[in-house]
């Protein structure tokens, strides 16, 4: 992977960041602030909706922190070890736990007149997408599992043919 392209990654996962930081403190802020909302079917879902986002935004969050440190791995070009199993495990982890949190929300609104139903159909089809990320991610393991495999026999066949030489 070329420095540009590196430094690319990294610029757009620093926004990212910054900006899911800034959502989440001003969700916090709204929170804390409180609202005369005089529909009672909203009120009632409120705090649970916007903690369902704060830690929707830490899934993110997490996801953005593990493919930095991914990408830092193939800049050094050791992505091809066991360590990088720790960042992907999380990865896939955030997903799961992203899609639980968007399942909840769409239980959440679910009851009541809160929310047209086509909204809690969108996210239950919003769940199955997470999941299918997830999905992704998991073959995208399962390959860098064989390319480390293959990388430790390489290195078994090299330290065998130089004691043969």
């Amino acid at each position: 992977m070329g420095k540009l392209t590196v430094l690319a990654l990294r610029g757009v996962i620093g926004m990212l960041l910054a900006g899911s930081v800034f959502i989440q403190a001003v969700l916090v802020w709204l929170l804390a602030a409180g609202s005369s909302d005089p529909d009672a079917a909203l009120a009632a879902v409120r705090t649970p909706v916007f903690l369902i986002v704060v830690l929707g935004a830490a899934a993110a969050q997490t996801v953005l922190v593990c493919v930095w440190r991914l990408v830092t791995m193939v800049r050094r070009g050791t992505v091809f070890s066991l360590g990088a199993f720790r960042y992907v495990h999380v990865v896939i982890g955030a997903f799961v736990a992203a899609a639980l949190l968007v399942f909840t929300l769409a239980v959440l609104l679910a009851p009541g007149e809160a929310v047209a139903p086509g909204i809690v159909l969108l996210l239950g089809g919003a769940v199955v997408a997470i999941l299918g990320v997830a999905l992704v991610v998991l073959v995208l393991r399962m390959l860098l599992a064989q390319a480390v495999a293959r990388d430790i026999e390489a290195a078994r066949m090299r330290a065998e043919l130089a004691e043969v030489i």
